[in-house]
């Protein structure tokens, strides 16, 4: 099938639909165009009954996904109305991975980082090669995170290992990955790809309303408590956003040096 950009991939194999970050020379950093482009590739899938599994995987050897392309902050995250807008964009791509009624799987190798563990929690499923690498680097950039992903971190390695993830801000190995329950499974790198066609395999002769009713249930079974204070969560991540250390973050990032924080 044709994508809305040549950045991300379609194409349907046997029972899988693949996703793919086709953005290798910025190690498959998502750009707004890929974030705009999922939702109208999945409804495609859902809609096409071949399709048994998706999967989502990066263009290249180097990376899943690197995370958001940093590179467009300037121009798409430097006004709370911008990051609003960003955000929403992206938030809706994922969401829409979430509530995909087909079983997803993340088949990740190289880095998978910050927005790319994010796209990978949206999965149903992780499956990593050994040379994985993952981190959410958020506090190097001054990055407050948003409810709903830290909801999905938590649930897959609870709050003691996300705090270590968000606090630290360092890359974590596929080894240490699956210890916390970030990921399902770690293969050797030249094995991947083969585990998971067969894995697609054994999914596709499943019935398929038995794994759409086993999915949404399992959603209704882990959604948020009422009692959640959601206007105190985005008060704080908008703090993140309007202060001094959020500029500073992304124009070292751009700069390549080390930034200066002043908790302002």
């Amino acid at each position: 099938m044709l994508s809305p950009t040549e950045r991300m991939i379609a194409e349907v194999d046997g029972p899988i639909g693949w996703l793919v970050f086709n953005n290798p020379a910025r190690r498959n950093a998502v750009s707004m165009d890929m974030w705009q482009a999922i939702p109208e590739i999945l409804d495609a899938y859902e809609r096409d009954p071949a399709v048994r599994a998706i999967v989502l995987k990066g263009a290249g050897d180097k990376a899943f996904v690197s995370g958001a392309d940093i590179s467009e902050f300037e121009q798409n995250r430097s006004s709370p109305e911008a990051v609003a807008r960003y955000d929403e964009i992206g938030n809706r791509a994922q969401q829409r991975i979430l509530n995909a009624s087909k079983p997803t799987i993340a088949m990740i190798h190289g880095f998978c980082m910050g927005g790319g563990v994010g796209v990978a929690l949206s999965c149903d499923l992780r499956i990593a090669s050994q040379s994985a690498q993952f981190g959410i680097p958020a506090a190097k950039l001054g990055i407050g995170y948003r409810l709903g992903g830290l909801v999905r971190l938590v649930e897959l390695v609870g709050p003691a290992y996300a705090k270590e993830i968000f606090y630290t801000a360092r890359r974590f190995t596929a080894a240490e990955a699956h210890g916390m329950g970030l990921v399902n499974r770690v293969l050797p790198d030249a094995e991947l790809d083969g585990f998971v066609r067969s894995y697609c395999a054994m999914i596709g002769e499943n019935a398929p309303l038995s794994l759409a009713a086993t999915k949404g249930i399992i959603a209704e079974i882990t959604k948020l408590s009422a009692e959640v204070d959601r206007a105190r969560c985005e008060e704080m991540v908008r703090r993140c956003f309007e202060s001094e250390d959020y500029v500073e973050g992304r124009r070292a990032f751009m700069e390549k040096r080390k930034p200066q924080f002043k908790g302002r």
